[in-house]
């Protein structure tokens, strides 16, 4: 059952990540595409931690959180371009 819904779980972060893309592609405003690409970072980083659940493998939570710090200072970075320019 757990099994189940995690797989679930799997396939709409898949689809957030997808559409996300699709505004990352499209979007009108360099803000758009920021936030885009923090949402595509989040999902990774969700995905992730999933892999490493059915994959049994605690490392990839490692990797998994040097992702989210990664992505975090590069959110902060676009958001300084954004706001004053570099």
């Amino acid at each position: 059952m757990a099994s189940t819904i995690l797989l679930v779980a799997g396939v709409f972060m898949a689809l957030g990540i997808l559409l996300a893309l699709f505004r990352f592609i499209k979007g009108p405003d360099v803000t758009d595409r920021a936030v885009a690409f923090d949402v595509m970072t989040v999902t990774s980083i969700s995905v992730i931690a999933l892999i490493a659940h059915f994959a049994g493998r605690i490392i990839y939570l490692d990797v998994a959180l040097v992702y989210g710090l990664l992505s975090f200072l590069s959110v902060v970075v676009i958001g300084r371009y954004i706001e004053r320019g570099l």
